[in-house]
């Protein structure tokens, strides 16, 4: 990117979710969960309305995948990262609408199960959550671990995809 280049937000709310969305000419570039007061991304961007053009329909397509009527994104992306980081989210990008796969699982994807930990910190920076669905990465055990909007947010959308039930998450600290 030439820092010529002309960067846009938005922000807007989905399903109690609050969504910053940053794009450029070519396409988007990060989707931020519930962002705080430190909004640093946001500086040298120009603010526009969801429904804005130089925003490639971001908003109506979440707001289709939240109500069911979406299962893929059809969206100009401009992914910048490692070399490493990009095979990682290529591959999150293969992992079907509800359906997960382990963290051990996306490191032997990747060709060698030894970069799980690697593959794993890749998969946590991916900066289009939800779009490039990091969300579908779970523990070896079924369990949820790591995710950058939250653990809650992470439950949500398995759950919205038809992956998980909520009482999977009740506690299983009682044993009979």
């Amino acid at each position: 990117m030439t820092s010529k280049q002309v960067k846009y937000h938005s922000s807007f709310g989905i399903d109690n979710i609050h969504f910053t969305v940053i794009s450029s000419t070519n396409g988007i570039r990060e989707i931020i969960f519930n962002l705080e007061k430190d909004n640093s991304r946001l500086v040298n961007t120009i603010q526009l309305q969801p429904e804005d053009p130089n925003l490639f329909s971001v908003y109506p397509q979440l707001k289709q995948y939240f109500i069911g009527e979406r299962k893929h994104f059809d969206l100009p992306l401009e992914i910048e990262g490692t070399e490493f980081q990009k095979r990682v989210w290529n591959e999150l990008l293969k992992i079907p609408y509800g359906k997960t796969i382990s963290y051990k699982e996306l490191a032997i994807r990747l060709g060698d199960e030894k970069v799980i930990r690697a593959s794993a910190s890749a998969n946590g920076s991916n900066p289009l959550p939800i779009v490039i669905p990091c969300h579908r990465v779970i523990g070896s055990d079924g369990s949820l671990i790591g995710y950058g909007g939250g653990l809650e947010i992470k439950e949500k959308l398995l759950i919205l995809e038809g992956n998980r039930q909520k009482d999977l998450f009740i506690s299983s600290a009682i044993h009979l």
